[in-house]
C-alpha cells in the first residue's frame, strides 16, 4: 500500500503536548448492568491496573481502566474490585509527550459507561508512527487485554465475542487511524480518531463504524487531511467538527466526551437510544455534525447529515430521515 500522498504530522514538542484537563464525567443519562448486550444505564466507579506488556523488545506498558465496584465520580482507584458485568473494550491512545493520565476526561467518560479502557503510555516515536510499529503495539495491547478474561481479577468480565473499539488523539489518532487503513486490526468494529491525519486507504478486512473529531483551526494536524481520511471511509461514519477550534481546545467542551461516549454506546452494545441522541451531544454554538449512518448507502435506516450549530439542538430521528437529506441548521 502506498503512502506517498500522505501528508504526516510535524510538529513541536511544545506544540504536541498533551493537556491534563480534567472533567467529572460524560453527563450521560446511564443505567444498571444488564444483559452480556444490553448497555448499561447508570454510571460505575472507574478501577485501573497497570500491566507491563511487550511486544518482542518493545515495551507496551498499559494502564487497563474498567468499571469498577463503588460510588461513581472521583479519581479512578486502582485496582479496584470490579463491576458486575461483562464489557467490551474500547482502547485509547494518547498523543505526543502526554500519557493515560493527561487524557483521564475522555477515559473515565468511556470506563464509567461501562467500558474495559486500555490506554498504552508510550514514548512516542515518530517513525514508529509513520512505519506502523507504533499501531502494532496498541493491537498487541489489546491482544493482552482480550486475554485477561481467562485469569485474574477481570477474567469474565470482558466481553471477547463482538470485536473491539479504538480511539486516540493527536498522534494516538493517526495510530488509531492506521489500524483501519495501513496496519489493519480485522477485530476492530468502532474507531474514534481525534485530530488525526490521514494514515492510508481504508481496509477491505476492517469493518467498523468511524467517528472522527477535530478543529477546523488546527495547527498541529491538518484538518483538511481529517477530512480526506472521513472521505475515503464507508458508511457508518460521522464527522464533528469544532469550528474555530484548536488542537486540545474541545477537550474542555462536555459535547466532546458526550459524543464519543454514545458513538461507543451505539456501536459496542447497539445502544440506538444513544445512537439517537449524537446529533443533540453535538449541538451547541459552533459545531458542526455530519454522520452517514446505516448499513451501506441508500440501506435501511440510512441518512446523510450535515447539521451547522448555532446553539439550537439538531432533531433528527435516523429511522425517518430520508436518505440523502442535507439538515443546515
Amino acid at each position: 500500500m502506498t503512502m506517498q500522498r500522505r501528508t504526516f504530522l510535524s510538529v513541536s514538542a511544545a506544540g504536541a503536548a498533551g493537556l491534563g484537563l480534567s472533567l467529572l464525567g460524560a453527563g450521560q443519562a446511564l443505567a444498571a448492568v444488564g444483559p452480556l448486550d444490553t448497555a448499561p444505564t447508570t454510571p460505575f466507579a472507574v478501577g485501573v491496573r497497570r500491566y507491563d506488556w511487550t511486544r518482542g523488545s518493545r515495551p507496551c506498558t498499559t494502564y487497563v481502566y474498567y468499571p469498577a465496584a463503588g460510588t461513581p465520580g472521583g479519581n479512578p482507584v486502582t485496582n479496584a474490585p470490579v463491576a458486575n458485568g461483562v464489557f467490551p473494550v474500547y482502547n485509547f491512545t494518547h498523543g505526543f509527550q502526554s500519557s493515560p493520565q493527561n487524557s483521564l476526561f475522555i477515559i473515565r467518560a468511556l470506563a464509567a459507561a461501562g467500558f474495559i479502557v486500555p490506554a498504552p503510555h508510550f514514548n512516542h516515536n515518530f517513525d514508529d508512527v509513520r512505519n506502523g510499529n507504533t499501531s502494532k503495539d496498541v493491537s498487541q495491547t489489546l491482544t493482552q487485554t482480550l486475554a485477561l478474561n481467562t485469569s485474574g481479577p477481570l477474567a469474565g468480565h470482558i466481553n471477547t465475542g463482538i470485536g473491539v473499539g479504538v480511539s486516540g488523539h493527536s498522534l494516538g489518532g493517526m495510530i488509531t487511524h492506521g489500524l483501519l487503513t495501513s496496519w489493519p486490526d480485522s477485530r476492530i468494529i468502532s474507531a474514534n480518531p481525534q485530530s488525526c491525519e490521514d494514515m492510508g486507504n481504508p481496509a477491505a478486512s476492517v469493518s467498523a463504524k468511524v467517528l472522527f473529531v477535530h478543529g477546523d483551526r488546527d495547527p498541529t494536524t491538518q484538518y483538511s487531511s481529517a477530512r480526506q481520511a472521513y472521505t475515503e471511509m464507508t458508511w457508518p461514519k460521522a464527522f464533528l467538527t469544532f469550528v474555530g477550534g484548536s488542537h486540545t481546545s474541545f477537550w474542555s467542551d462536555n459535547r466532546f466526551p458526550n459524543t464519543v461516549v454514545d458513538w461507543a454506546r451505539w456501536t459496542m452494545y447497539g445502544d440506538t437510544a444513544a445512537r439517537d441522541r449524537l446529533p443533540s451531544d453535538a449541538a451547541g454554538p459552533n459545531t458542526r455534525w455530519e454522520a452517514q449512518l446505516g448499513d451501506s448507502p441508500g440501506g435501511p435506516a440510512a441518512y446523510t447529515l450535515v447539521a451547522q450549530h448555532s446553539g439550537k439542538a439538531a432533531d433528527v430521528n435516523e429511522a425517518s430521515t430520508a436518505v440523502g437529506a442535507r439538515l443546515i441548521q
